[in-house]
């Protein structure tokens, strides 16, 4: 079974360039992410159009509000065909129950935000957050977990940890990877691919060094290489 480890993260403002990315991409060496600016400039209509080039498609919403509401916003992404979804865990166990019960385990895959890895202890602060950013992922994993959800988004730093602690089931999807001599751009946890999946990440978030670069195909098919 074909199962792309890399996601490709489309961080445009317009369909046109999402689109003209894919053509340049195969469904065989990654799926694609649609996050907040590509879906709130292009909605429902890209996601359809991209799965119909037949990609699996990451919905990065991070849904955050009352039960009820992320209830009904999860139903209707998975109506979709979305192949996964997140919520924010910061919402809390109810809210999170309320996800899971919306979506049938086994249909959509169903995951948790824990801290975004823009975050550092700084940030923490400013917020009101006890303890360090990795007793806060973990904290907040074990909860993803304790309510049923599929996996986390998590920085690769605090994988290995994460992985021994919630098992194999559970997926943890990486962010904040960057080739090595990469630049670091805004993500302040960071690693490199090969690093993330030795430490446990089942699936690597990568914009950047992708989507800017000159042949797109070929930096995926190279990662699929280095990971495997």
């Amino acid at each position: 079974m074909n199962d792309p480890r890399v996601i490709v993260a489309l961080d445009f403002s317009r369909a046109a360039d999402a689109l003209n990315l894919a053509d340049r991409l195969a469904p065989q060496v990654c799926r694609l992410k649609v996050g907040k600016e590509l879906f709130t400039a292009a909605g429902p209509q890209l996601v359809e159009k991209l799965m119909l080039k037949g990609f699996d498609i990451f919905l990065d919403l991070k849904y955050h509000d009352i039960p009820n509401t992320v209830a009904n916003a999860c139903k209707a992404a998975a109506s979709l065909g979305v192949w996964m979804m997140n919520v924010h865990a910061l919402g809390g166990r109810k809210m999170l129950m309320a996800a899971r019960e919306a979506i049938p385990s086994g249909s959509t895959k169903l995951i948790a935000v824990t801290l975004l890895t823009s975050m550092d202890q700084d940030d923490l602060a400013d917020i009101g957050l006890q303890g360090q950013p990795e007793e806060i992922v973990e904290r907040l994993a074990r909860l993803a977990d304790d309510c049923a959800l599929d996996g986390v988004v998590c920085s690769a730093l605090e994988t290995a940890h994460l992985r021994q602690l919630v098992g194999d089931h559970f997926i943890l999807v990486t962010p904040g990877i960057r080739l090595a001599g990469g630049q670091a751009d805004d993500q302040k946890r960071i690693t490199t691919p090969r690093q993330a999946i030795q430490n446990g990440s089942s699936y690597l978030v990568i914009g950047r060094p992708i989507t800017q670069a000159d042949d797109p195909f070929l930096i995926c098919q190279r990662l699929s290489e280095e990971i495997s």
